[in-house]
């Protein structure tokens, strides 16, 4: 598999991108997102036995049940930053090793329930939470310690309304090739 093949499994949608100019509309959108994504990806990922949950989405990728459960950690770590920019005055969040994470007995094998579960409790306070917010309150922002780059809440909205896409098309596109 060459490496234009293996971009393209790695980024379905594409790479982030922040849009030029973040509306209310697309605010509404993306949380609308947030909350449907826990049923969705369950109602993906559900029926798939134990050997198709242990398949890698691509070669030298995690497995399905390693990116149900990354996607449960990284927006635990995502809800966490909405509440430091919130409460703090440009907050410098800590970083995770998410690939280390994935490393890990549970991302490995805990039943994918777990973190389904997680996901569904987690975006109803995250898309509460969202929906109580102010125009002031979404130009809150964090500091990302590895690069320095400032992100607004509105951003974050974006960003992981991005990023639950992301990881659903990868499990979706393997369902597809497989015919699963």
């Amino acid at each position: 598999m060459d490496t234009t093949e293996i971009e393209r499994l790695r980024y379905p949608i594409g790479h982030f991108q922040l849009p030029t100019k973040i509306t209310s509309e697309l605010l509404q959108k993306n949380i609308d997102e947030l909350e449907q994504y826990p049923r969705k990806l369950s109602d993906l990922v559900s029926n798939l036995n134990e050997q198709q949950l242990s398949t890698t989405y691509r070669p030298g990728g995690w497995t399905v049940r390693q990116l149900v459960h990354h996607i449960a950690d990284s927006h635990h770590h995502s809800y966490t930053r909405f509440k430091w920019a919130l409460t703090e005055n440009t907050a410098i969040i800590k970083a995770y090793e998410e690939k280390e994470w994935s490393k890990l007995f549970d991302a490995k094998t805990a039943p994918i329930q777990l973190s389904l579960t997680y996901l569904s409790a987690l975006h109803a306070k995250l898309v509460y939470l969202l929906r109580g917010l102010s125009d002031v309150d979404m130009q809150k922002c964090y500091t990302h310690p590895e690069d320095q780059i400032v992100v607004t809440v509105a951003e974050n909205v974006c960003k992981y309304a991005w990023h639950g896409r992301h990881h659903y098309t990868h499990i979706e596109n393997l369902i597809k090739r497989e015919g699963w």
